[in-house]
């Protein structure tokens, strides 16, 4: 993927792109994968961050998950947290590579029906 301009978070956008070109393209996939990333500033999690809060050069997490095996695929961690913190953030990715994965599979659907209709008029 080439990222013509980013605000944070290009990996974690590459890895939801490249999850939908894939069903998009019907390839089969044993579970989506979903990414999201979470960042530690002033002592909070802070989930999906700007390009603002990504440059105070607080520790950040990178996660992609198959969210219906609940499995990471992906665990990438910039700068140094302490154990119970570290998974308070790993959680809080979790739940927003879910939330994402709900997003998506929802468009998925939207995009196949569009697809289905329009084959159906052009038939």
């Amino acid at each position: 993927m080439q990222v013509l301009q980013a605000d944070s978070g290009t990996r974690c956008a590459c890895i939801n792109a490249a999850a939908l070109a894939l069903a998009d393209a019907g390839i089969p996939m044993k579970d989506m994968v979903s990414g999201c990333a979470v960042g530690y500033l002033q002592s909070t999690p802070l989930l999906d961050l700007n390009y603002t809060e990504d440059s105070g050069g607080g520790p950040d997490i990178s996660v992609a998950l198959h969210p219906n095996l609940d499995r990471l695929v992906l665990l990438q961690m910039d700068g140094k947290l302490p154990p119970d913190v570290f998974e308070e953030c790993v959680a809080l990715a979790v739940d927003g590579c879910k939330a994402v994965a709900s997003v998506m599979r929802a468009e998925l659907l939207r995009h196949v029906k569009r697809q289905a209709v329009a084959q159906q008029l052009t038939s």
